[in-house]
């Protein structure tokens, strides 16, 4: 996801706010939280189950289709029964093939991004963040000051979380510069390690305000963690 020297710049700034507060700082990566299948699913049974009934409100004739393509026959013809068993199974046909061609392309990973809903994103992304920072405060000494900053890259989703005295007392303006910091950082063309570090930064100040350094070493790693 990120290069060395990008890593390097946010394990740096996490140091360096660090050394000013007593809390742990803590940023987690993800490129996606989760491979969405559901939604390429979604999407193609329901197009495999709206089309072919459009358009046959539209007037499109599955027999004259049938014909076109060369498995009429005309012993067939003649026949009702037949009639309509060829024209259930064009029908099927159409259906299962309208399933693969659009979970296929749903599957494309440009495409299944731009079709997923943001609150399926956010909700996955917040559960697995909320997972993080209990694995993550387990293993801290300091947890009840452990701050995670949680980006998923791919999803364009950020989580900050805190004990809720911690969240508190730091105040909702500091989180939300800090995640629109990282928010602006994942725009289109720009650098999302930029916008990491600032965030850093951001909580670093926030938290030294309240939980000044107190010369005990801290217990988990400044590199960022890549999952």
């Amino acid at each position: 996801m990120l290069t060395p020297i990008e890593e390097d710049r946010i394990e740096a700034a996490v140091a360096t706010a660090e050394a000013r507060t007593a809390a742990e700082i803590v940023v987690v990566l993800s490129a996606e939280v989760s491979n969405y299948r559901e939604v390429a699913l979604a999407w193609a049974a329901a197009v495999a189950l709206v089309l072919p009934p459009l358009a046959l409100m539209l007037g499109v004739e599955p027999m004259t289709l049938a014909t076109k393509a060369g498995v009429w026959l005309a012993g067939q013809a003649r026949a009702l029964e037949g009639e309509f068993m060829l024209a259930l199974g064009f029908y099927a046909i159409a259906q299962a093939v309208l399933f693969l061609v659009v979970f296929g392309v749903c599957e494309i990973p440009a495409v299944r991004r731009a079709i997923t809903p943001a609150v399926l994103k956010r909700h996955r992304v917040a559960k697995v963040a909320q997972q993080q920072f209990a694995a993550i405060g387990a293993r801290a000494l300091e947890a009840e000051t452990g701050v995670l900053i949680f980006v998923a890259l791919e999803d364009r989703q950020v989580r900050i979380l805190a004990p809720d005295a911690v969240h508190d007392k730091v105040g909702e303006a500091v989180w939300n510069r800090a995640v629109a910091a990282i928010g602006e950082g994942m725009k289109a063309g720009r650098d999302p390690t930029a916008g990491i570090v600032q965030a850093v930064e951001i909580c670093g100040e926030g938290l030294a305000r309240h939980y000044p350094a107190t010369g005990e070493i801290h217990s988990l790693s400044n590199r960022p963690i890549e999952i």
